[in-house]
């Protein structure tokens, strides 16, 4: 996520932009007091959810003791921090794709959505989440080539490790095919490409949900101040909850309006072209201070 030019376009110009005063409209407040589950939804393998886990958690538990990717994780992380500049992309950054693309996938399959991917592959239900882990687990790690095009590098040194690992679960012919599909969502988290499958949308989509504050915090430090680094300061905390009118509700709160242009240029990008537009909607909060004495705060809610 390199930062573009100072003079990119306002984001919040054009009439797409739901005014918040207008009749009707939810009280942001309420969704504030609402948030009651706005940490970072770590998976936690021993929770209820909405599919079968038991294959997942034991992928999980390998990919936690496999000194290989754990090497890969780390490595992929001097490029882009060290050598270019730009935010983390390293192991954390994975935790919280990870993460957060299982609780996507999670919530998505509480609201009745049915994935393609490892059913059109004739695979079990049991294997989507696992090639969405797998996917969010790897889809960096050609940064150890270079920053630039690095979802095509990934490709290649994925499928070595992907070769390794998955004998251990599966036989020939489900290795072949869980490859392809891990394959496939690692290659369309680039903007550039388009996901066939929900899988891959949901991979594509938690690579966009990693931008609260600090996230961008080593550019900004080096003195990056475009429209990117600037934005992405002003994002407090992302969070992922069931929805009233789609399966999945996007909250986003920001102590600042140039928060927008993080929320509709890059998570917005990622939604767009995912197969799951229909089933996420995305809600900016902008919680911030007129600047007068005893005011207090004002709050203001976009919908994108």
């Amino acid at each position: 996520m390199n930062d573009p030019a100072d003079d990119a376009p306002d984001p919040t110009d054009g009439d797409d932009v739901p005014d918040p005063t207008a009749d009707g409209a939810p009280d942001p407040r309420d969704e504030i007091d609402a948030d009651t589950d706005a940490d970072r939804h770590e998976y936690d393998p021993d929770a209820e959810h909405a599919f079968p886990d038991e294959r997942l958690n034991e992928v999980l538990a390998h990919l936690e003791s496999d000194e290989e990717v754990v090497a890969y994780l780390e490595a992929q992380n001097v490029n882009p921090v060290a050598r270019k500049g730009y935010n983390d992309h390293g192991s954390k950054h994975v935790e919280i794709v990870r993460d957060r693309a299982l609780r996507l996938y999670d919530l998505l399959k509480s609201g009745g959505v049915e994935f393609n991917g490892a059913r059109q592959q004739g695979l079990d239900e049991a294997d989507e989440p696992v090639v969405v882990a797998l996917a969010a687990t790897l889809h960096d790690i050609g940064h150890v080539v270079h920053r630039d095009d690095h979802p095509y590098y990934s490709i290649p040194l994925a499928a070595d490790l992907l070769d390794d690992l998955l004998p251990t679960f599966y036989g020939a012919a489900d290795r072949v095919r869980v490859k392809a599909e891990v394959l496939h969502a690692i290659l369309c988290h680039h903007t550039e490409e388009q996901p066939l499958t929900l899988e891959a949308g949901v991979v594509r989509i938690a690579d966009g949900l990693d931008m609260e504050r600090g996230r961008s915090r080593v550019p900004y430090e080096e003195g990056g101040r475009g429209i990117n680094t600037v934005s992405s300061q002003a994002i407090e905390r992302v969070s992922l909850r069931e929805g009233d009118e789609t399966p999945v509700q996007v909250v986003i709160r920001m102590n600042n309006a140039a928060g927008v242009y993080q929320v509709d240029s890059l998570l917005k990008a990622k939604i767009d072209g995912s197969l799951l537009e229909d089933q996420i909607r995305t809600v900016a909060i902008n919680t911030h201070s007129d600047g007068q004495d005893g005011n207090g705060s004002i709050v203001d809610r976009i919908e994108l």
